[in-house]
């Protein structure tokens, strides 16, 4: 097995605004597992306030590269499980994963969902996000979408905005990227019209201190997202949390994303299939898992001027799975 890697720049087709910052770009980790002539990709992006530095990955690989290209073809979580032994960021982790993942079912000629039994029959659709922006303009932007659905994104809580997002006919979720205070959750309990929005995603930043605060019993679908980073913070969240986020590379790989999705509906917690601003690669990788959750927001590579790859598409929410081997990605 070869092990190759090389770093890209995705450029965004607009500034990208959160409450953690504006992007125009985003530099990506291209990861390729390559035997007997196929070829599997993964990916990780560089996120700032996950402090992910793809210089330090590449010097991982480096590290880990014989060790890698002398492990032969062996179960994906037998792959793992090597990965882990090794202590590597998750995000890199995640690269190397999903890369096995797909070298793995285009060499055993099944896909991803073949090989996990995932049944294709409800498949919910992505949202759209919306930047943070004034209300006007964020609502403009959703009058000028085909998407069904909507995933926008605020910096505090300021309630005019919100009331005018409130007003209309979209059907939206609010990602707050932990810009709320205990008091403005509690404001927002009290609101009689709050079952209007679908989820609030990630309120206050993460900590005990502030989640404690949050009860399955406010009438809000309180959606975990950095406070959720893998399998076991799940009991910890469960009486605080009606919903978690689950990203691909966030947790470490398909294979603990999988058995995160199973841990966290096995509590009744409501799934959502996330990304990062990623290219086909990735989220191609995150809608094999889509079946299994109730929502997804697997919107990343639209937002992409200069996307790498093809493989699943997502196309004015409804997200059309690659029928490819493995995870169905091919280098443009």
């Amino acid at each position: 097995m070869v092990l190759q890697w090389h770093i890209v720049r995705l450029q965004l087709k607009e500034t990208f605004s959160i409450s953690y910052g504006q992007y125009d770009y985003r530099d990506a980790l291209i990861v390729q597992l390559t035997h007997a002539g196929q070829t599997g990709y993964g990916e990780c992006t560089a996120l700032i306030y996950y402090g992910i530095d793809l210089k330090h990955f590449e010097q991982l690989l480096l590290q880990h590269q014989k060790a890698i290209s002398n492990f032969g073809m062996h179960s994906p979580p037998e792959f793992y499980a090597l990965l882990t032994q090794w202590q590597l960021p998750n995000f890199l982790k995640s690269a190397l994963d999903c890369a096995y993942w797909d070298l793995m079912g285009k060499l055993e000629k099944r896909s991803f969902l073949d090989w996990n039994a995932i049944s294709t029959t409800n498949i919910p659709h992505s949202s759209w996000t919306i930047s943070v922006d004034n209300a006007s303009t964020q609502i403009a932007k959703m009058k000028a979408s085909q998407w069904p659905t909507f995933k926008v994104k605020c910096h505090g809580f300021q309630r005019e905005q919100l009331a005018q997002l409130m007003a209309t006919d979209f059907s939206f979720a609010l990602d707050t990227n932990a810009s709320w205070t205990p008091d403005d959750c509690m404001h927002w309990t009290q609101l009689s019209n709050r079952h209007r929005v679908r989820y609030v995603e990630q309120p206050m930043p993460i900590g005990v201190g502030n989640y404690q605060r949050l009860s399955k019993e406010d009438g809000v679908i309180w959606m975990a997202d950095e406070e959720a980073q893998n399998e076991i913070d799940l009991p910890l969240l469960a009486n605080h949390y009606s919903a978690v986020n689950v990203k691909v590379m966030k947790c470490g790989g398909l294979t603990p994303a999988l058995a995160m999705i199973k841990a966290a509906k096995a509590m009744d917690f409501k799934v959502m299939i996330g990304c990062m601003t990623e290219s086909t690669i990735g989220i191609s990788a995150g809608a094999v898992l889509a079946p299994m959750c109730d929502y997804a927001d697997l919107d990343g590579s639209n937002l992409i001027a200069n996307d790498i790859a093809t493989g699943t598409s997502i196309n004015a929410g409804v997200i059309e799975l690659s029928t490819g081997q493995g995870l169905g990605i091919r280098w443009k």
